[in-house]
């Protein structure tokens, strides 16, 4: 579905390991929420008693639903539960002390005791889809059943593991080198192999569901791995999509050495409910953000010289017929507060939008989006990012250009060479 992760710098292969892909060590879980007793189990004392000791003792609820099933019979005793703040537990990490260590640092007692309601973050790498990688997936008790995955076409696959062989001469099953072999999906179902849930049936049976995972490192957390964070909520992936874009497009592409912060918000999202009505209900999701000054970094002051901040500023006065000489060299009057005269949309909205347009006319790259920041100050002048007018017109304009993208990308280079930047 996504690029896999690799660590390695060498075009070719020199090892076994080398063959399969390479993911980061995961040193330990923070859990988006928590478990407790179905209404049944709460009726079973011994559940209760089970539940109550494994939790004080720090048990994963994994365990402690194994534990009693084991002890009671009874199965799905733990259902989950969304609240304000998240699960940090010594037995979802390698290294148990990692956990009283994040929740010393970061933890906050609320009058509940000491629990993880924020906390900082630092993504490993710049690819938003390597720090969140996601997928359709039917899980069963032996582990994933199907999942989804993109092929090079664009289009949305469901994958499964073949049959496993087996060898006549042995009179047993063959063993598999390099892992289990991933086929596509086709059946009665899905004769195709094209992921599709409207006709999925275990999708429309509630068995297939988003399976999602955040990957990061905590400011001084030692530990020679990353963090993960599960999600199943595709309202959760949109935010932190759109952040990470909107960090990614003000920062030349790059997420790494930027902190976020990780904590709940209360939403009110949508859904269909069993008699296919759009219901309303608020809900805690996890969400990211990042204490930086978005409106500088989207502008490129720090990057782009004074001689361009005084042309752009030229341009302006001459546009609003003043002395473009004395707005240049600082001794003309202050033009007086902006006004944009825009009913100003979402700006999320924008900036996505914005950041659509910059990959199908490919200016993703670094270099290009810094050639494209120089093109927008000089055009709209200083400060043109925190003008909503000037980016719903520079979206018009890139809009238009997809009509002729190698034209728009050429006039882009032009203006930033002019401005002393060379692509």
């Amino acid at each position: 579905m996504q690029p896999a992760i690799t660590y390695s710098a060498f075009s070719h292969r020199r090892s076994l390991l080398e063959e399969r892909p390479s993911r980061p060590p995961i040193i330990g879980k923070i859990r988006p929420g928590i478990q407790v007793l179905t209404k049944a189990a709460r009726e079973n004392k011994r559940a209760v008693e089970i539940h109550d000791t494994l939790l004080a003792q720090g048990e994963s609820f994994e365990r402690i639903a194994v534990e009693i099933e084991r002890q009671t019979k009874l199965r799905n005793a733990l259902r989950p539960k969304n609240v304000g703040y998240f699960t940090c537990r010594r037995s979802d990490f390698t290294n148990p002390a990692v956990a009283d260590e994040i929740l010393q640092r970061y933890g906050e007692d609320r009058g509940d005791g000491l629990k993880l309601w924020r906390f900082p973050v630092l993504f490993a790498f710049d690819d938003w889809l390597s720090n969140m990688p996601n997928q359709l997936t039917v899980w069963g008790s032996s582990g994933r059943h199907f999942f989804s995955e993109y092929g090079s076409d664009g289009l949305r696959y469901c994958k499964t593991y073949a049959p496993a062989e087996r060898d006549d001469r042995a009179s047993r099953i063959k063993r598999l080198f390099g892992g289990r072999t991933i086929i596509l999906r086709q059946d009665d179902a899905i004769p195709d192999g094209v992921c599709d849930p409207h006709r999925c049936p275990q999708y429309q049976a509630r068995q297939c569901n988003l399976s999602a995972n955040f990957y990061f490192a905590i400011p001084e957390i030692k530990g020679l791995g990353l963090i993960e964070l599960p999600t199943n909520s595709i309202y959760v992936l949109q935010k932190a999509y759109a952040a990470m874009q909107t960090v990614a497009l003000a920062r030349g592409g790059r997420l790494v050495g930027i902190q976020f912060t990780m904590s709940k918000l209360e939403a009110e999202i949508s859904r269909i409910d069993e008699d296919g009505r759009p219901v309303r209900q608020k809900q805690m999701l996890t969400t990211i953000d990042a204490d930086i000054d978005l409106g500088a970094l989207l502008d490129g002051a720090d990057h782009i010289p004074h001689a361009i901040e005084a042309a752009s500023q030229a341009v302006s006065a001459l546009e609003q017929g003043k002395d473009p000489v004395a707005i240049a060299d600082g001794s003309g009057a202050d033009p007086g507060p902006e006004t944009t005269g825009y009913a100003s949309d979402d700006p999320e909205d924008r900036l996505h939008r914005l950041e659509d347009l910059i990959v199908r006319l490919g200016l993703a790259g670094e270099r290009e989006r810094h050639c494209l920041r120089v093109f927008a100050h000089v055009t709209f002048g200083k400060g043109w990012a925190k003008r909503p007018a000037d980016v719903e017109q520079l979206i018009a304009e890139m809009s238009h250009a997809l009509a002729n993208p190698a034209a728009f990308s050429e006039q882009v280079r032009a203006v930033a060479a002019d401005a002393g930047v060379t692509a």
